[in-house]
């Protein structure tokens, strides 16, 4: 080997001589951070899979009718898996089983946790859809015909006849006749051949009988 070559290979044996345990210690951080990051890694996809796992089980303690063990179940995977999607995806289900368990009012706040972390989506609408429902249940006519209104302009010509349908029940039941009645001929004239269409002409029969007599 030539002196140049001799003369790299000493200063680097120099350098590693002085800088030896500054170089390792460095190592040994970036090798624990590989460690830490992997096994945090692997405890939230295992975490995510029992949530979902759990879920699912919610999920069919609701279709078979037990809404009182389906919410149980969903409200343990909120609470304890909420940084997940599946726990994300509880509020919805909690939701759904309290409000066909006629806890309106508790529907609509788990539906409204649900939307605080899941703002926009197909599925985002549908609870939006939900919470509606429940609050026309619970009385609160003028939000829900709000939301009704709100959806009616990006569902499906079908879900949009249903939504004006919805808006125009509750501005009736909040004693606006007028608007309602207004909803409905929007419903009979736009939307003829949907089912909304057939309930909405009913109505406005309904209430030329009630003016002639």
């Amino acid at each position: 080997m030539d002196e140049f070559g001799m003369d790299g290979l000493d200063r680097l044996r120099h350098y590693w001589e002085l800088n030896q345990k500054l170089i390792l210690g460095m190592l040994g951080v970036v090798l624990a951070a590989a460690i830490i990051g992997f096994f945090t890694w692997r405890a939230r996809i295992e975490a995510s899979s029992s949530a979902a796992g759990r879920l699912a089980e919610a999920s069919v303690q609701f279709w078979q009718g037990n809404y009182q063990g389906s919410l149980g179940i969903a409200q343990q995977v909120a609470g304890q898996h909420g940084g997940t999607p599946a726990g994300v995806d509880a509020w919805r289900l909690i939701g759904d089983n309290q409000y066909w368990l006629g806890q309106f009012k508790d529907a609509a706040a788990s539906y409204r946790k649900f939307l605080d972390r899941r703002k926009r989506g197909v599925l985002a609408d549908a609870v939006r859809r939900s919470l509606a429902y429940a609050l026309e249940s619970d009385r609160q006519f003028d939000e829900a015909a709000r939301i009704y209104l709100d959806l009616a302009t990006r569902l499906d010509r079908e879900s949009a006849a249903d939504c004006l349908l919805g808006a125009a029940r509750c501005l009736r039941a909040a004693g606006r006749a007028a608007e309602a009645a207004n909803l409905y001929r929007r419903v009979a004239s736009d939307f003829g051949e949907t089912g909304s269409a057939r309930m909405a002409r009913i109505y406005l029969a309904e209430t030329s009988v009630t003016r002639l007599r």
